[in-house]
């Protein structure tokens, strides 16, 4: 009888749950679920007249189906439905079907938005040989939702045989308790759901939580918990009464979609969203803390001689490569983001204000040109990558986002035009460009920057850079 009691719960949902399109849709497996209930569920106005019902309710009514009970007096069928019983009072009364006469074992639910709520019980003899209820069991394991109930203050727990599934056990495997409810909720969601539990209990407001549960295995899956307390006849709460719905794949979808959202996917690195993120929270704690940030964009020289030359499935090799080397070349606290086609962006927080500008700016570029100095195998053959760098600097170079991302990216450009593996100052654009030690810089051939010549031919001799590096005092360490 329980387990039919707790179908009904689910009229709470679909009458609250209906404003979001999200609960509506929940509200409408709901009711689907109510459709195949073997119980009859009717819900009447304050005139007692029928307002919903589900099949089941007309059935039991009206074997003959011959009159739609909406909108009918409830006493048509049930005369001496007068005065209605108590919330949650079982009661026999007496059932009118035509010139037969009956009894009609039924029950009132606690009332929704003062609606009155009859669950009608069918007899043995209705139920012997009904397919409804292995059904509705069915429904309720495909659609992954499962009802319980709780004696409040008691280890004693009700499940259907979907929740089984949902706590990674056989139905019957385990007796349901109260203490093995708690056990299989995760660590860090246990608390939370408890004291969800505890206001529903205290405040009567409906009980809605998401958390994780630990299946026996040690597999972590999400499940959806709804609810709320069923009142004895002096107004205390006795029982919780709700719905379990599993949404593990939900969450997984959504999962995927945020990775999408906010990551390239190619490599993996955080995506041009991820970055202005990252960057508006690393400028609130540099300010907070009086620190310097350092944005450095890196463009790789000659990529497109790769991809036309080579094919993209090498170009994505090249990419994948310096996605890793530049990872490698950072604190795990920085960030390396892909803003698009060879276009990578690396986020230093926490350098101290107190050394030089330019020597700190190059600090870092040097780490950062030693990491892609290395040769890149493409289809059996060693190549080598340049790139250019556009370094600037909070707050010596720019105060806000939008003015720092806009100085580094010119800076980028600038060295870009100035030749290869070189970097530049997002200050003074005007002046000269910034090289690389010499011990980091790319053997030419002499011909087309667009060819990409592999490193097993013999290479000329390395061009030296047309300008020096401002400042000759050593540089500052940066913490990388």
């Amino acid at each position: 009888m329980m387990l039919l009691l707790l179908v009904t719960l689910a009229i709470i949902v679909l009458l609250t749950g209906a404003a979001l399109w999200r609960e509506h849709r929940r509200a409408r497996t709901f009711r689907r679920l109510l459709d195949l209930s073997p119980n009859g569920l009717l819900i009447l106005d304050r005139r007692q007249r029928v307002r919903w019902h589900n099949p089941a309710a007309a059935r039991l009514l009206d074997p003959a189906e011959k009159t739609d009970p909406t909108g009918q007096p409830i006493t048509r069928w049930l005369p001496m439905l007068d005065t209605l019983p108590a919330p949650m009072q079982r009661m026999e009364t007496l059932l009118r079907r035509g010139d037969q006469q009956t009894q009609q074992d039924l029950t009132r639910l606690p009332d929704i938005s003062r609606q009155r709520i009859l669950l009608l019980h069918p007899t043995a003899e209705q139920q012997a040989g009904s397919e409804a209820m292995e059904r509705f069991k069915r429904s309720q394991y495909f659609a992954r939702i499962g009802t319980w109930d709780w004696d409040i203050g008691t280890d004693r727990l009700y499940w259907s045989e979907a929740i089984y599934g949902m706590f990674g056990y056989q139905p019957g495997e385990v007796t349901p308790s109260y203490s093995l409810f708690c056990d299989s909720v995760h660590p860090e969601d246990r608390e939370r759901v408890k004291a969800g539990e505890q206001r529903c209990i205290d405040t009567g407001e409906n009980h809605d939580e998401e958390y994780r549960v630990i299946w026996p295995d040690g597999s972590v899956h999400w499940v959806r918990e709804t609810g709320n307390v069923v009142k004895n006849e002096h107004g205390q709460p006795v029982k919780m009464m709700g719905v379990v719905r599993d949404i593990t794949e939900e969450k997984r979808s959504v999962r995927e979609l945020e990775q999408r959202a906010h990551q390239d996917p190619l490599t993996g690195l955080p995506n041009r969203l991820m970055l202005e993120q990252r960057l508006f929270e690393a400028l609130t704690r540099a300010r907070a803390r009086q620190t310097r940030l350092a944005l450095v964009f890196i463009d790789l020289n000659q990529f497109k001689a790769i991809n036309d030359q080579l094919g993209h499935a090498s170009g994505d090799e090249v990419l994948l490569a310096v996605a890793q080397r530049l990872r490698s070349a950072v604190r795990s606290s920085d960030m390396v983001a892909r803003l698009g086609g060879d276009e990578f962006v690396v986020l230093l927080e926490g350098l101290s204000r107190s050394s030089r500008v330019t020597d700190e700016a190059h600090q870092i570029s040097e780490k950062l040109f030693a990491s892609l100095a290395p040769v890149i195998t493409l289809q059996g053959r060693d190549y080598r990558i340049g790139a250019s760098l556009g370094v600037a600097l909070f707050p010596d170079h720019a105060a806000t986002l939008d003015k720092l991302i806009h100085a580094a990216d010119l800076a980028m450009y600038s060295a870009k035009r100035s030749g290869n593996n070189q970097y530049r100052l997002g200050e003074d654009l005007n002046t000269h460009a910034h090289t690389l030690t010499p011990r980091y810089q790319i053997q030419h051939r002499r011909r087309p920057a667009s060819v990409i010549t592999p490193t097993s031919r013999a290479p000329a001799a390395t061009p030296k850079p047309a300008l020096s590096r401002v400042g000759s005092s050593p540089s500052s360490t940066v913490p990388m």
